[in-house]
């Protein structure tokens, strides 16, 4: 597939570090995004093992097969949640340190998601956006029992609680979602630091508007920070040209 990619971070207006962290590796056929928890550096820390055991485990990539990104995508969640696990066991000060985590791999005319935490994967396709990962987050159990509407679920004073996150527990629960490609895909990994501030219908609207990638990363990295800007945020997408 011919593929181009873009993206970016940014610390927001009312934190004091950036937690986040995004690989983009058009070479190597995958990009990732990763939102640190756990607080100060240790949260940097958690995000920033997740990306570089990314780039660590696809340079190994041997054949172009859906399967073999299949494996090295479960490959990447596994040893980067041993990795983050073991450093807080070393450093003390780190306890309590986690990431949330999406990477998207290319394979013939196929994507291969994995996804932990509320971080999140959306698909634009054909004028229409659709997220294609659900949030292990509290409120989304809560939306999916009927206690609380996806309206309230974005005001609750619990919306940030993530039940599932790298580092957290050995073993760690993995989501992975494939698909088939179609030409002019589009696909945003974003931070929770978007997606708190912008509606998907704000997001939509961005991503179909006149310009480049560049330009759409800048539009909803803008758009967070008009809102409010409250957390760290990260905006990558890739666009399908042809297959």
């Amino acid at each position: 597939m011919d593929i181009i990619f873009s993206a970016k971070t940014d610390m927001g207006l009312r934190r004091k570090n950036n937690e986040d962290a995004y690989v983009v590796r058009p070479d190597l056929g995958f990009l990732a995004v990763a939102d640190g928890v756990g607080g100060a550096a240790a949260g940097e820390v958690a995000s920033g093992i997740f990306v570089d055991t990314a780039q660590e485990i696809f340079a190994r990539k041997n054949l172009d097969s859906e399967s073999e990104t299949s494996s090295l995508v479960q490959d990447v969640f596994r040893l980067a949640n041993e990795r983050i696990l073991a450093h807080a066991a070393e450093h003390p000060s780190s306890k309590g340190m986690g990431s949330t985590a999406e990477l998207i791999a290319f394979s013939d005319d196929r994507y291969i998601v994995g996804h932990v935490g509320d971080s999140r994967t959306y698909l634009l396709r054909g004028g229409e956006l659709r997220q294609i990962t659900k949030d292990h987050s509290l409120v989304q159990e809560q939306v999916d029992k009927g206690m609380i509407t996806p309206e309230e679920a974005r005001k609750h004073s619990l919306r940030n609680v993530v039940l599932r996150a790298l580092g957290v527990q050995q073993p760690m629960a993995l989501d992975l979602i494939r698909g088939k490609c179609q030409p002019n895909d589009i696909f945003l990994l974003c931070s929770g630091g978007l997606t708190s501030m912008v509606e998907d219908d704000d997001i939509r609207e961005a991503l179909i508007a006149p310009g480049g990638l560049d330009d759409k990363v800048d539009r909803l990295i803008e758009s967070a920070k008009s809102a409010g800007g409250s957390d760290n945020i990260t905006v990558a997408l890739c666009r399908v040209l042809s297959l």
